[in-house]
């Protein structure tokens, strides 16, 4: 009985033996896909494509030449750390001797190791170890790099993204990066308080553009988000002021516009902190109106006062809220943008502006290299 047990047990640990290796190989897959895991994984795969590579050489050299040992260094590069890299490259340098040796020399016919091949592989080599080493020094592996980014861009969009408005009122957001990039210095926080009776939006133009400000940008409008509606309304530029100030950054002054609008009766104040003015069309007169209310850049020195301009939207009137590249330019100063910036905007007035945002940056600001922001609120007639 103590034998058969034994015998059956037998097939039993070995179930479970395989069992936890196949648990523990999948997980080291799954953490090294991560980023978090170690990468041997992908070491041993490249080393054992290195002599396959060289069989296939040595065999047919024509159709699988010397320079395919550049396959796996590529895929080492991105894939490896410095320390395993280099392993890889020393058993590449062995494969390389080994098809030199076997093919004969390279005066001898084609497909054969010639000083060109040696420089192309020892080329690929060397931009790999650049690219490892700097990923190392990063922390961050190049198979989570571009997810991170795209986390990233995407959470500055969710962030701009204004709350949805009662019935009579119509908003619309357009934000266009510097060079076609994904990340800008411009955006947009936005929030419905007072029990959804009030809007309350900023727009901030960080300084820099594009990749140097969506770093900046990101920390900012998490921030802003945060104290938006968690103070007065009179007390969020002091603070915006305060932080940006804390941070001690080399360049970390920043430009931004409050807009308060209460929702029920269209009145609204704005707060500026050297912000471009808003612009209201007037529906009755068809008349645009610069409002804009008084204040320093933030980040710039401690206890600024920022001082509010009031208004009324209508029924009929619009709002809009941009950034300075919108309307400044090498070739133009603020005044003759805005101009033409209204000039566009009145070829909407029949179509209530709807999906005019973006039409107006490409009308205005198309081939301006710098982040372009534009916000727009209208009460229905």
């Amino acid at each position: 009985m103590d034998r058969r047990g034994g015998v059956d047990a037998y097939p039993a640990r070995w179930r479970k033996s395989a069992h936890r290796a196949r648990i523990a190989l999948r997980k080291s897959g799954v953490d090294y896909f991560r980023g978090d895991g170690s990468d041997w994984i992908a070491l041993v795969g490249l080393l054992l494509t290195v002599p396959a590579i060289t069989c296939a050489t040595v065999l047919n050299p024509v159709w699988c030449a010397p320079a395919a040992l550049v396959l796996p260094i590529v895929a080492g590069g991105l894939l490896l750390r410095p320390a395993s890299l280099l392993g890889l490259y020393a058993t590449a340098a062995v494969a390389l001797i080994v098809e030199a040796l076997t093919l004969g020399p390279y005066a001898d016919g084609p497909a054969r190791v010639t000083p060109g091949t040696v420089l192309v592989v020892a080329a690929c080599g060397f931009f790999g170890l650049v690219l490892a080493q700097f990923r190392a020094r990063v922390g961050v592996p190049w198979r989570r790099g571009g997810t991170m980014l795209f986390d990233l861009r995407e959470r500055i969009r969710v962030q701009s993204a204004l709350p949805p408005l009662p019935k009579g009122w119509h908003r619309e957001m357009a934000l266009r990066p510097a060079g076609g990039q994904s990340f800008s210095g411009d955006f947009v926080v936005a929030a419905r308080t007072n029990g959804g009776r009030t809007l309350e939006a900023v727009l901030t133009d960080v300084s820099g553009k594009g990749m140097d400000a969506g770093s900046r940008a990101l920390l900012l409008s998490g921030a802003f988000g945060g104290l938006l509606g968690s103070l007065p309304p009179h007390g969020f530029l002091p603070a915006a002021n305060g932080y940006l100030l804390r941070q001690d950054w080399d360049e970390g002054f920043a430009t931004s516009i409050h807009l308060v609008l209460d929702l029920e009766s269209g009145d609204y104040e704005i707060l500026s902190a050297g912000h471009p003015p808003a612009l209201q069309l007037h529906a009755g007169s068809g008349h645009w109106e610069e409002k804009s209310g008084e204040g320093p850049l933030l980040g710039v020195y401690d206890g600024a006062q920022f001082d509010a301009v009031k208004g009324r939207l209508a029924p009929g009137d619009v709002l809009m809220l941009f950034t300075d590249g919108l309307v400044e330019a090498s070739d133009r100063d603020m005044a003759e943008g805005i101009d033409r910036l209204t000039g566009e905007a009145d070829r909407y007035v029949a179509t209530g502006f709807e999906g005019a945002a973006w039409h107006l940056i490409e009308a205005c600001a198309k081939d301006v290299n710098d982040d372009r922001a534009l916000l727009l609120l209208s009460r229905r007639a």
